[in-house]
C-alpha cells in the first residue's frame, strides 16, 4: 500500500485550510503515515498525530479563540499565546512525547542562536511545537535543550525534505500563497503579513517542487490574523482537496 505523507505549512488563522484537507483526506479514505508541521501547522498536525479528528479540533479552536488572532497572541491564556498554547497542548494530549502520538510527526523550528532550521521527531513535544509557533516579537524563544526556539516559518514555512525516506507519496498544504495586493489594503498587520510572505517565497517555491500534490487553497480573502472566518477558510481546504479526488483514489 502507498504511504501518502502530509506537509502542512504556517499561516496562522489560514493554516484552519489544513483541517479540510485533513477531512476531505478522511473521506477519500487516505491516512497520512507520517506529517510535517511548522508553526499552526505543527499546531494542527500535533492534535490530528494525537488521534483527534479535524472536526474535534475545529470545535477547539472554536472554544479558545476569538474573531482577532492578533488579539489572542497578546493574550497570555489564549490559544495561539505560548503558555496558553502550552497549557491546552498538555491538557488534551496524554504524553509530552513525539513517540507517544499515533502518527510520526515532524516539527520544524528556528533556532535563534544558531540561525538555523531545526526539525524535531523524538523527545518531548509540546516546547517543540510552541517553539514553532512563537512569532518572533510576540513571543519570547521557548529554550528547548540548547535550542532557542522561535517560529519554524522563519526559515522553513513548507518543510518537506524531512519526509524523504518516509512515505511513497507527498501532499502538501500550503495556505501562504501570494496574491494581488492593492495600496489601500496596505494596513499595519497587511504589511506584516506580506512582508512574511515575501521572504519566504523563494523557499517555499522551492521545496513546493518536491511534493506530488500541492493544495493551495483559495485564502486571498482571509488574513493570517483574523478567526473570525474559521468555517470559511476550512470549506476552502476541503474544496481543493476534493477536486483532486480522482488523483488520490487512484494512489490507493
Amino acid at each position: 500500500m502507498i504511504k501518502t505523507g502530509l506537509v502542512l505549512s504556517g499561516g496562522g488563522a489560514r493554516a484552519i485550510a489544513h483541517l479540510g484537507v485533513l477531512q476531505g483526506m478522511r473521506e477519500v479514505g487516505i491516512e497520512p503515515a507520517c506529517i510535517s508541521g511548522v508553526s499552526a501547522g505543527a499546531i494542527i498536525g500535533a492534535l490530528y498525530a494525537a488521534d483527534y479528528t479535524p472536526l474535534q479540533i475545529m470545535d477547539m479552536i472554536k472554544e479558545y479563540s476569538s474573531s482577532s488572532l492578533a488579539k489572542m497572541m497578546l493574550l497570555p491564556g489564549g490559544l495561539f499565546s505560548a503558555a496558553g498554547l502550552k497549557k491546552i497542548l498538555r491538557s488534551v494530549i496524554d504524553k509530552d512525547s513525539f513517540e507517544a502520538l499515533r502518527i510520526p510527526l515532524f516539527v520544524t523550528t528556528t533556532d535563534i542562536i544558531s540561525g538555523t532550521s531545526v526539525t524535531f521527531s523524538q523527545g518531548q513535544l509540546f516546547d517543540v511545537v510552541v517553539g514553532s509557533s512563537s512569532v518572533p516579537a510576540m513571543f519570547s524563544p521557548v529554550k528547548h535543550g540548547g535550542y532557542y526556539l522561535v517560529d519554524g516559518g522563519v526559515l522553513n514555512n513548507f518543510p518537506v525534505e524531512c519526509l524523504t525516506g518516509h512515505c511513497d507519496r507527498i501532499i502538501g498544504s500550503h495556505v501562504n500563497k501570494l496574491y494581488p495586493l492593492k495600496p489601500k489594503q496596505l494596513g499595519r498587520l497587511k504589511v506584516l503579513e506580506r512582508c512574511f510572505h515575501l521572504a519566504i517565497a523563494h523557499t517555499v517555491k522551492r521545496n513546493s517542487s518536491s511534493v506530488d500534490l500541492l493544495i493551495e487553497p483559495q485564502l486571498a480573502k482571509y488574513g493570517m490574523f483574523e478567526m473570525k472566518f474559521a468555517r470559511q477558510i476550512f470549506e476552502a481546504g476541503y474544496s481543493s482537496l476534493m477536486a483532486n479526488e480522482e488523483l488520490l483514489l487512484s494512489w490507493k
